[in-house]
């Protein structure tokens, strides 16, 4: 019978919007006499949304999960699911509102960057310093820190404070640190999101090495072929609960189908929140993407992608061009199509046009766009007006693959179909003299 080394029973976390207090008994006391009398906050600052202020939000909506020892469990869900304020209760971090957590053994956690780490220490100082929050003796440490150095591949700065790192150094001292230490339980939230390839490579062939001894994981990532690869089983969070607790492919599916589930043939591209790389300031902005001679986003054999875009232009931009790039459910990027023609958009004038673009290539799926708003400079680089990731989610189905009755693994052959293979008979000639 496995060994429990994590049980949690109905656990809530529920989050204050706004501020928490005014930063004095003075003024907190000022608040609380001004709602008792519902008045107006003496000590609201200005451009704070009033309607949010002392609003509440439940992260975590009675979670029950029973953890045991050696699991390697992979914890997904779209943003906002509940993933990072779990760990966090695991991690002591923040405590919960309801429920209890019932944890049998020593946690080691690696939630962001350079967690528990002090900037003003060297890199073997923090070593030290980690080792000894996990309850570690110096010779404990002492035995294991020539291995941690080598493997965080930092030894020529292990003697510089850490504050001087690139953020690839310090996840690569961190999740060394972590994978290192004698804890029973290795808590990572998306930390391998930072590192390069090699690296990442490296950190999961240790990770299934730490799994192999015994060791519980929890590995929080959005990335599901490290999810697939790592973990024996996964739970996916969806709006502060459990929706599924089990296999690993099923989990997986369940998570993708849900991102997929969003599709539309009528996407309003307006409300789709921009990544923080944008300019600030908005010279154009994509507005809607309409999916043409369809009633569902599904392309069956040899249709192609059609659609219209809307954008409106806030200022006179000469040299736009769109970029379209497909993606898998699972954000990997597989393919891409440009607009050879250049285009001028006039200021306070919405630009619509009909896009065509082949994607008899794909294999059967489901996929996202990302569509691209740029620049051509004068020497022919460009820049980024505007993009919206994910503009919409669509799915391919080749009947041929049915007929034949063969299936496609994505996992080992990739996303993209070449063109059907010609076989070229060979005649032998027979020689005369």
């Amino acid at each position: 019978m496995s060994e429990t080394v994590i049980k949690i029973e109905n656990l809530k976390k529920k989050y204050r919007l706004g501020a928490i207090g005014g930063g004095t008994l003075t003024a907190d006391l000022q608040s609380w006499w001004a709602r008792v009398r519902g008045k107006e906050d003496p000590n609201t600052k200005i451009g704070t949304d009033i309607n949010t202020k002392n609003k509440t939000f439940m992260a975590l909506k009675g979670v029950n999960l029973e953890i045991n020892k050696g699991d390697t469990i992979g914890i997904i869900g779209g943003n906002g699911a509940g993933k990072s304020t779990l760990l966090k209760i695991l991690s002591r971090v923040t405590a919960p509102t309801e429920g209890s957590v019932k944890i049998n053994g020593r946690i080691s956690s690696m939630l962001e960057v350079g967690t528990g780490f002090h900037g003003e220490l060297t890199g073997r100082e923090n070593i030290y310093l980690n080792g000894a929050i996990l309850g570690m003796t110096k010779a404990e440490v002492d035995e294991k820190i020539e291995a941690i150095i080598d493997f965080s591949e930092c030894r020529e700065f292990i003697d510089t404070p850490v504050k001087r790192y690139s953020s690839g150094m310090y996840v690569k001292l961190a999740f060394s640190v972590a994978s290192h230490l004698d804890s029973e339980i290795l808590i990572m939230d998306e930390v391998l999101a930072v590192g390069d390839m090699k690296f990442q490579k490296k950190c999961i062939n240790k990770m299934l090495d730490v799994a192999k001894s015994g060791r519980t994981i929890l590995y929080v990532s959005h990335n599901m072929q490290t999810i697939e690869q790592l973990c024996n089983r996964v739970v996916v969070l969806e709006k502060g609960t459990v929706r599924y607790d089990g296999e690993v492919d099923e989990g997986v599916s369940i998570y993708l189908n849900s991102k997929a589930s969003q599709s539309s043939v009528n996407n309003d591209l307006s409300v789709i929140k921009r990544e923080a790389y944008l300019p600030k300031i908005q010279r154009a902005k994509l507005n809607s993407l309409t999916i043409l001679d369809k009633d569902i986003p599904i392309f069956y054999d040899g249709e192609k992608f059609k659609c219209r875009l809307n954008w409106k232009n806030y200022e006179d931009i000469s040299d736009v061009q769109l970029r379209f790039e497909i993606r898998t459910i699972d954000d990997t990027p597989i393919a891409a199509a440009v607009c050879k023609s250049k285009l001028s958009c006039k200021k306070n004038i919405d630009t619509e046009f009909d896009v065509e673009f082949d994607i008899r290539s794909l294999v059967s799926g489901k996929y996202q766009l990302l569509i691209v708003l740029c620049e051509i400079g004068e020497l022919g680089g460009y820049r980024d007006i505007d993009g919206v990731y994910p503009a919409c989610a669509f799915e391919v189905i080749h009947d041929k693959f049915n007929s034949y009755n063969f299936e496609w693994n994505k996992k080992q052959w990739g996303y993209i179909q070449l063109p059907n293979l010609e076989l070229n008979e060979l005649v032998e000639l027979e020689l005369h003299n």
